[in-house]
């Protein structure tokens, strides 16, 4: 059996002193004042001794006490030198080593707060995750952006909260930096990178939406070049058309039957070519929308009576579900009802006879849905590329007006398919906060 030293000492102070009692007293016996004395100096001896072993338990209960208050994380308790030299050391060392260690910890909770409010305060959507790859803490630009507000995130991955953007990120590696896009049309910059925490990796990601900036890029380039086109086009075209009718005026109607057709086939291109740049400028021309309130109910009714014709001649069912209640929405009715009317068009253009366009209507967003021929993946994230058409003698511009007038009210929207074969453009009718 293994004793500790506070055991041992006290057994090595009984025995001896035991010893010490026998021998005294069989040696000293017969003198009783030599007995007396040295049973004395043996009582005193026992009180040094106790003494001694209390001074041996002082350092003891000291280090157990800064054990327990550095445990507890408490670094605000210090000892009060005692007077004695050896015990007096050993206070100033701990004391010493918990100034540095408060000094430390106040520094570190000082940078962490700073951090934190850095953190919750940048533009910049920030996610971390534990060394679990699920979310921690989410700042409030990310809240925002990836609409994580009603949604339970915390402890979760990524590809868990069925969001499209997020199933994206989740796909990064660490290190990795490369721009998405999100619903063909919202742009962002995504770098992963990590930390080491505790001795362990966690990863986490920054998001910055370029949007916005992107878009004014596209529209200032386009729009210089379709004003220079214009410009030259036009001056180009009044002037052949003045001659070619100018030339039609003089020649007599009996003669040259061949050179008038074709002079009015000329003048008829040109002004193909005329209405065709006229669209062009329309959509670097687009004023910004004049807002009032307006019944979705009636608006989607309109425009859905305004197709049907054009769904009819196909052999396509247009079918709405509009909402219980009377909606009404602060927005401009002609841009909107062009963005409709221009969704329908393309829905119609791709279906089949026998195949179906839906509209829902609710008070937060409307969907136009068709099972016509689904977009494909690669095309699905250019749709809204300025002037991008995938018809032969598609312009581009239908996709790219929509994408700015809604823009412009501040509506978030979508076009994609979906695995069920359904095509669907979503609206919503909540303005997007930043």
């Amino acid at each position: 059996m293994k004793f500790s030293l506070r055991t041992r000492y006290i057994l090595f102070v009984v025995l001896l002193h035991a010893a010490l009692i026998l021998l005294t007293f069989n040696w000293l016996k017969e003198d009783e004042l030599l007995f007396i004395a040295s049973e004395v100096l043996l009582v005193l001896s026992i009180i040094a001794s106790v003494q001694i072993y209390r001074d041996f338990l002082k350092p003891i209960e000291f280090v157990r006490a800064g054990i327990e208050a550095i445990k507890e994380r408490d670094f605000t308790i210090k000892f009060v030198p005692s007077g004695k030299k050896e015990i007096d050391v050993l206070i100033n060392v701990y004391n010493l080593m918990i100034d540095q260690l408060r000094q430390e910890r106040t520094k570190l909770n000082e940078q962490h707060y700073f951090l934190e409010k850095l953190i919750e305060a940048s533009p910049i959507a920030i996610l971390i995750l534990d060394f679990d790859e699920k979310i921690t803490t989410v700042n409030s630009r990310a809240r925002s952006m990836l609409q994580l507000g009603t949604l339970n995130y915390q402890g979760k991955r990524l590809d868990e909260l069925n969001n499209p953007l997020l199933n994206q990120l989740a796909t990064f590696q660490d290190g990795e930096s490369r721009t998405i896009k999100n619903n063909g049309v919202e742009t962002y910059k995504v770098q992963r990178s990590h930390f080491m925490d505790r001795g362990f990796r966690r990863s986490f990601l920054m998001v910055e939406e370029l949007t916005v900036d992107i878009l004014e890029s596209e529209k200032k380039a386009y729009g210089k070049v379709i004003r220079m086109m214009a410009h030259e086009v036009n001056n180009t075209l009044g002037a052949t058309d003045s001659i070619m009718q100018t030339t039609l005026t003089y020649l007599p109607d009996a003669d040259f039957p061949e050179l008038k057709e074709a002079l009015r086939v000329a003048s008829g291109r040109n002004n193909q070519l005329s209405r065709f740049m006229r669209n062009f400028a329309d959509v670097v021309r687009l004023p910004l929308p004049r807002r009032e309130p307006t019944d979705l109910n009636r608006l989607l009714n309109e425009v859905v009576l305004f197709m049907q014709p054009m769904a009819g001649q196909r052999g396509v069912k247009i079918s709405t579900s509009p909402a219980e209640t009377s909606i009404r929405i602060p927005l401009d009715p002609g841009q909107m009802e062009q963005v409709l009317v221009n969704v329908f068009k393309n829905a119609i253009e791709a279906c089949e006879k026998g195949c179906e366009i839906q509209v829902l209507i609710s008070e937060h967003q409307v969907v136009i849905r068709n099972n016509g021929c689904p977009i494909p993946a690669a095309v699905e994230a250019q749709l809204f590329n300025p002037f991008f058409s995938t018809k032969p003698d598609g312009q581009g511009i239908g996709l790219t007006l929509t994408r700015d007038i809604l823009l412009n009210h501040g509506f978030t929207f979508s076009l994609r398919s979906k695995p069920d074969g359904w095509t669907e453009f979503t609206i919503e009718l909540m303005a997007k906060q930043d």
